[in-house]
């Protein structure tokens, strides 16, 4: 079956060190700094250390009012470089999330992609495709502002 996946890809410049940013996600509690209230994102299981390959992220968000269980495994892991979290359980079909970065001369250029497939095919795109997109850029837009905040 040919995958057909919505792309998402965002890139942040941060202004500090590589290992200092790669620290910052390693740590999943920070998950919650840079994610919007309105997703009541709240953490049920997570590794009470920094994360590697393997792990798995336990979580709940809420989308219109509902709170959809969500895990996340990290499926790749490249020390001070990167790592891809993929959804095992949640609201998409598919989700996978590659967080790169690349030093820069202004600190850190953060490349995130998304690969992401709505259930239902062809009709979960027609009927909710533009509202998930719409709010996925909302989502990536705060992280941004969180981000720099967070690193001045």
């Amino acid at each position: 079956m040919k995958r057909n996946p919505a792309i998402l890809e965002r890139e942040t410049v941060i202004a500090a060190p590589r290992r200092t940013v790669f620290e910052f996600f390693s740590d999943p509690r920070n998950l919650a700094r840079i994610t919007p209230r309105a997703l009541g994102f709240e953490i049920v299981d997570a590794p009470d250390r920094r994360l590697r390959e393997g792990d798995r992220i336990r979580y709940r968000i809420r989308l219109l009012g509902i709170s959809l269980p969500w895990v996340s495994r990290i499926t790749e892991w490249r020390e001070n470089t990167g790592f891809v979290d993929e959804q095992e359980r949640g609201p998409y079909k598919r989700w996978r999330h590659e967080h790169t970065l690349f030093a820069s001369n202004r600190g850190v250029l953060m490349r995130d992609r998304v690969e992401y497939e709505l259930p239902f095919g062809a009709l979960g795109r027609v009927v909710a495709g533009w509202w998930v997109r719409r709010n996925l850029e909302r989502i990536f837009d705060f992280r941004a502002r969180a981000i720099g905040e967070i690193f001045g």
